[in-house]
């Protein structure tokens, strides 16, 4: 494998869907946007910069030489070098990572031993070791770039000898590093690495134009925070790196590297931006419309990009995301009319590639709440737990990693659902059972994020008056009240954050099909045939049968929230 080859299989292996197919270009393409346009608005920044706000320190700002060669080009070898790094981090979902401690213990065991459990800390170790070099890259990159920046100023050239040049030099370098390093170990700890893709899509420039102030708040910011951990940590140079110059210089010096500072903060936030938003705009998976493609199958692409990516990369996101906007709205409707062609292998293949992120993340969610490490895990006293229960705690947290999929499916199928009623001419939809299996998934989703941030899910006896007037049974939920209790305490947690969000995403889509079909199940309810009609006939992925049929009637009745 040429090195080429290999750079090119480290950075695009876990975002362009595995590497196969005609499709996987796009990621490539949208990367080689990314660095021409972030080439483009460095260079700006830094001609701007040189010219108008340097300029009164220079004494020649407009006469080009070598140093300004040499400066343009290692300025833009640093940012080519950041943007590469920035890449390479990015990831759709948070990712499981190792603490230096389980590093440290694992290393020979990884090495030599083979097995489940030390492939996951492999997998760990080597997303540590991916942040670690981040952070490092940003470091370098810092001081090369704040060096770039700021050594063209006169400031640095009047000095007595050659040796305090280069300790003025060590100086800029060594305090651009401190910068690289903040904005690194910042950028990690805030998981800003993580693409978030926005509710409404605009197109990139309106994204960027509203992005610019944001960037220049977020780097007067960073500067200023910089400007002082660097001078502080300076201080412990060893003297001939220190600043010995006169107050005159030295306060020219200062606010040259503020200067420098801040336009490098700059150009990385604006390059975050910008990436954010090249990497996450939709793209369409069809065919063009009118041609034969689009008129045999134009699904087919779409379908197989879904079915066929690595699972949770960048490409498999963005074929969600294009098939939730051909669900929702109303733009490409003769794609949506395809779902729903005669034989409904179309749409069993849509609702199953839904359902089945779903009906995996109930059931991880419903291990973990079952598991009796897990109660315990949520007491105050969090300190005083074991390894066992820091785990279970974990592995409830890395259920919701991929939480904008599970938010996206939901919709999916959501909106699938309820315009079947009307734009499903061959009935495909009540045919293949799908709108039971879409209702009872997300029932069943419902209840186990409800139980995790402290929701009752057991039956009131107020509700448990049947269609005959025959009142129930009180069903003892047992384990899940007390479960219920316990993860009530992880109010005010980014865990709570999260499923409360995606709580009020599966209820808006259940909501979404009840307002639909509301007078069928009326009088499926009233005949006594609503769970017969509307919830699976087998086990549940996570309550019971009375439990979703429960639930249904609160939605029937607009009461549950």
């Amino acid at each position: 494998m040429s090195i080429s080859a290999a750079v090119e299989r480290t950075l695009f292996k876990d975002k362009d869907g595995g590497g196969g197919g005609g499709l996987t270009s796009i990621i490539k393409h949208r990367f080689l946007s990314f660095l021409i346009w972030q080439s483009l608005q460095s260079t700006f920044l830094l001609l701007l910069t040189k010219t108008l706000t340097l300029s009164p320190f220079t004494k020649n700002p407009y006469t080009p030489n070598f140093h300004s060669l040499v400066s343009f080009i290692s300025f833009h070898l640093s940012l080519l070098l950041f943007a590469v790094s920035l890449f390479f981090v990015s990831s759709t979902h948070p990712l499981p990572y190792a603490s230096p401690f389980q590093i440290s213990l694992s290393f020979i065991r990884l090495i030599f031993v083979s097995g489940g459990e030390n492939n996951l800390l492999r997998r760990k170790v080597r997303v540590s070791l991916s942040f670690l070099l981040f952070v490092i890259l940003c470091a370098v990159t810092g001081a090369v770039s704040v060096i770039s920046v700021c050594w063209g100023c006169d400031v640095y050239y009047d000095a007595e000898s050659r040796w305090t040049r280069v300790g003025i030099l060590g100086n800029l370098g060594f305090r651009g590093f401190a910068v690289g390093l903040l904005y690194g170990l910042h950028y990690v700890y805030k998981q800003r690495w993580v693409f978030g893709f926005p509710i409404i899509q605009r197109p990139p420039f309106f994204s960027f134009k509203m992005a610019l102030p944001i960037s220049v708040g977020q780097a007067f910011r960073f500067s200023t925070v910089a400007y002082g951990l660097s001078g502080v940590l300076a201080l412990f140079l060893p003297i001939e790196y220190r600043n010995q110059s006169s107050m005159g210089q030295f306060i020219v010096e200062q606010i040259i590297f503020y200067i420098g500072s801040f336009v490098v903060f700059l150009c990385w936030e604006l390059s975050h931006h910008l990436h954010q938003i090249l990497h996450t705009k939709r793209f369409v998976f069809a065919p063009p419309k009118g041609s034969a493609a689009a008129e045999t199958n134009p699904s087919e692409p779409l379908l197989a990009t879904i079915e066929e990516s690595t699972p949770n990369s960048l490409l498999q996101y963005l074929a969600y995301l294009d098939l939730c906007m051909v669900c929702e709205n109303n733009v490409d409707t003769w794609r949506r009319a395809a779902f729903f062609e005669e034989t409904g292998e179309t749409y069993k293949r849509v609702i199953d590639a839904c359902l089945r992120p779903l009906e995996q993340f109930t059931q991880k969610l419903a291990e973990g709440l079952e598991s009796s490490s897990a109660e315990k895990s949520m007491q105050l006293s969090d300190q005083l737990s074991s390894p066992a229960e820091r785990l279970a705690v974990l592995k409830l947290h890395e259920s919701f990693f991929d939480s904008q999929l599970y938010a996206w499916c939901a919709r999916i199928v959501a909106s699938l659902t309820a315009r079947s009623r009307k734009e499903d001419k061959f009935g495909v939809a009540q045919l293949s059972g799908s709108n039971v299996a879409v209702i009872s998934t997300l029932l069943s989703s419902l209840l186990a994020v409800e139980t995790l941030i402290g929701k009752k899910t057991n039956i009131q006896s107020a509700h448990l008056m049947g269609p005959a007037g025959i009142k129930w049974a009180t069903i003892n939920t047992g384990r899940r009240e007390s479960t219920s209790g316990a993860m009530g305490k992880i109010r005010g947690s980014p865990l709570y954050a999260k499923a409360y969000s995606l709580a009020d995403v599966l209820k808006t889509s259940t909501y979404c099909i009840v307002s639909a079909f509301h007078n069928e199940m009326v009088s499926s309810g009233k005949a006594g045939l609503l769970e017969k009609d509307w919830i699976i006939s087998s086990k549940p992925l996570y309550g019971t049968h009375e439990l979703l049929l429960h639930k249904l009637r609160l939605f029937l009745d607009f009461q549950a929230s």
